[in-house]
């Protein structure tokens, strides 16, 4: 019980400065706070025009190279593999639902018939739990079992620990400015409060659940379960650093946005590992020194297939959000910019980091065996 305490007190000390330190520098940089105080957030004001070609190409090439060694490494030991098991149920019944309830949210996302009009701006929790359905059905027809049926409690849990959770990621956007949102139309702070609570409620159970999905299939990762070994011999050390580089990028991304925008993904993920290695718990880094890449690799490809679908859900509805990305903004696949997508390799991580931190409390494995 004392280690559990002691694990949600580090959390929650975790997250006030997370929340705390970016407001800290702008403060200290004699920025007026008013802005970012605003409730609900004003309107963007005005869009960057800082297209840099030789920045677009060296972060391709940064980005672009290292995905192509995991990738290929994956499709030639696939072939090594045999085939996946037949299925080991049918799919359920409440998948099905999902599959239904997907399509009607979808048509009603992106047409605009007059009788629809009052719920128009509110597709997206819809369509969100109808996925959620979904990968949750075609991983219980694959395995016989899936974070819905084998673990309720800590799938029930994971939606208000989301909504808190992006929650805190809008927050950070004030101070970065990456994307903003159109088409809300008029809302009271409690309206807005709601509504977005809903459909902040979706992202950890979306990505989670993909992460399952991809796991219960050997495929999905072939040939990474013997790859690079990556050991740390001082690991307090590097959580120090980790500490020392995420906390103060945080600060200063108010400060300046346009060169710090990156840490909006990357520092969080730094202070939870960092917090992680000081109570002695795993990280989602911890399998690298046994040269086991495979989860952080489905971890980052279910970032990337949720955030295909969000983007590509978000793009014909009412209610949705553009981006206004320093450096490369000017090639897009639907609102984001192709280069944009990067973002969500290290998001899965951080999901599944935040995850971790809900079955230590609850006492359960929510993770791939190893």
């Amino acid at each position: 019980m004392m280690t559990k305490v002691r694990s949600l007190l580090v959390l929650l000390a975790v997250g006030a400065l997370l929340v705390g330190a970016p407001l800290l520098g702008v403060w200290l940089a004699g920025h007026d706070l008013a802005p970012y105080l605003k409730f609900p957030p004003a309107e963007k004001e005005f869009l960057r025009d800082s297209f840099s070609l030789p920045a677009f190409l060296v972060l391709a090439v940064l980005i672009i190279v290292p995905a192509l060694l995991f990738d290929d490494r994956v499709i030639r030991h696939r072939k090594k593999l045999p085939p996946d098991p037949p299925p080991a149920r049918r799919f359920p019944w409440w998948g099905w639902a999902g599959v239904a309830l997907g399509l009607i949210a979808w048509v009603l996302a992106w047409t605009r018939f007059a009788w629809f009009a009052p719920w128009q701006r509110h597709t997206f929790t819809p369509l969100w739990f109808a996925y959620i359905l979904v990968i949750n059905g075609l991983t219980y027809r694959r395995s016989g079992g899936c974070l819905l049926t084998h673990l309720p409690g800590f799938f029930l849990l994971l939606f208000p620990l989301s909504a808190g959770f992006w929650w805190f990621f809008e927050w950070l956007n004030r101070f970065a400015q990456n994307w903003y949102y159109a088409g809300l139309g008029p809302f009271s702070a409690g309206d807005y409060v709601f509504f977005a609570t809903l459909s902040f409620s979706t992202v950890l159970p979306a990505v989670l659940s993909t992460t399952e999905w991809l796991e219960v299939s050997p495929r999905t990762a072939a040939g990474l379960d013997r790859y690079a070994i990556v050991k740390v011999a001082r690991p307090k050390l590097a959580a120090s650093l980790a500490l020392a580089v995420g906390l103060p990028g945080l600060a200063l991304i108010g400060v300046w946005p346009d060169q710090l925008f990156p840490l909006l993904w990357v520092a969080p993920l730094a202070v939870l590992t960092a917090a992680r290695v000081f109570l002695g718990r795993p990280t989602v880094f911890s399998r690298l020194a046994a040269g086991d890449w495979r989860r952080l690799y489905r971890l980052a490809v279910a970032g990337l297939i949720c955030g295909f679908f969000w983007e590509m859900w978000n793009f014909f509805s009412l209610a949705k959000w553009h981006y206004d990305v320093p450096f490369v903004g000017h090639a897009h696949l639907f609102e984001m910019p192709v280069l944009g997508y990067a973002g969500y390799l290290p998001f899965g991580w951080e999901c599944a980091a935040l995850g971790d931190w809900l079955a230590d409390l609850l006492a359960v494995r929510a993770e791939e065996p190893a």
